[in-house]
């Protein structure tokens, strides 16, 4: 028989920290509230929660990182919301936040969970960012906890 190892999504030790996006606010603010309100449905403590806004997407892995180092952090989510504009800027922008999000859970060893959205539009982020519905702040809540959980089994 093959053992099987999986995370669950029981955040009531858990100590997070999420990084936000000032950029595209009215996208990012959304994101935030629905990851706050799902940390809140699996039991993670406010007092357990800290918020940290940067800049831009771009500017997310150098916070997570300083974050991520601390004893005090269990899991890190990154929030951010990159729309395609006239330029190849989204593209550079997209692409250094997921890899500097990537690289500094591979760093740490630590759950670090990629929540910046890449869309063509703003119809498409806010279809991804809704108060009721489709949430990927919720999500990365969701998959902080849930990857915690299994890395502390493994």
């Amino acid at each position: 028989m093959v053992k099987s190892v999986e995370g669950n999504h029981n955040g009531q030790d858990l100590r997070v920290a999420i990084v936000v996006s000032k950029f595209n606010e009215f996208i990012t603010r959304r994101l935030l509230e629905g990851c706050l309100d799902e940390l809140a449905k699996q039991k993670v403590k406010k007092k357990n929660t800290m918020v940290c806004w940067v800049p831009g997407a771009f500017e997310i892995p150098v916070a997570a990182l300083k974050l991520a180092r601390k004893k005090t952090i269990d899991a890190v989510i990154c929030l951010g919301a990159v729309v395609r504009g006239e330029t190849y800027h989204f593209e550079l922008v997209a692409q250094g936040a997921a890899t500097g999000i990537s690289r500094v859970a591979l760093m740490t060893n630590k759950p670090v969970i990629m929540g910046v959205l890449s869309t063509e539009t703003l119809q498409q982020a806010y279809a991804r960012a809704e108060e009721d519905g489709d949430n990927k702040g919720r999500e990365a809540a969701l998959a902080a906890i849930e990857m915690f959980n299994l890395l502390n089994r493994i």
